[in-house]
């Protein structure tokens, strides 16, 4: 999903998240959520359907599901355009665009295990435990841990 249109779509539909408790497992706006239901949730109002239900997981992401132990990252490739972590200048961290889906590993050896979505070139959206959905900084300990990043599909206008 390249065009400015769908990605401010994208932005205003998770700034309608903003406050909204955060709760493991969950994807009610206004209700509760997790970073997977963010982005689902966010999906839903923008895409449609989801184009599947996940199964149950861990707070961590640590758990082995269906024989994958990078579930959230495989869930992300069946169902999203991955895209080049391009690096943005002297600094060397990646460059993000606002609509796009980030997701992070807190450690290299751990599998990817926190999702948000990109508001600008320097903030996201995210839920966060004990906290909520928040719009916070896009700062360099988030940029050394973003493992990938991805676009929405096509929105049929």
């Amino acid at each position: 999903m390249s065009s400015s249109n769908s990605s401010a779509r994208i932005v205003a539909e998770a700034r309608q998240w903003l406050g909204t408790p955060y709760v493991h497992q969950a994807s009610r706006k206004g209700v509760g959520c997790d970073c997977l239901g963010l982005v689902r949730g966010v999906w839903r109002a923008v895409i449609g359907p989801e184009p599947e239900t996940p199964p149950p997981y861990s707070a961590s992401w640590t758990d082995v599901l269906d024989g994958e132990r990078e579930s959230l990252l495989a869930a992300a490739l069946r169902h999203l355009h991955p895209m080049w972590l391009a690096a943005e200048g002297a600094s060397g961290l990646p460059l993000v665009h606002p609509g796009q889906v980030l997701l992070f590993r807190y450690r290299a050896h751990l599998p990817a295990r926190h999702a948000a979505i990109a508001t600008t070139p320097d903030t996201m959206i995210h839920a966060q435990e004990n906290i909520g959905v928040v719009e916070v900084p896009l700062g360099g300990w988030w940029r050394r841990h973003l493992v990938a990043t991805f676009e929405f599909p096509e929105v049929e206008d």
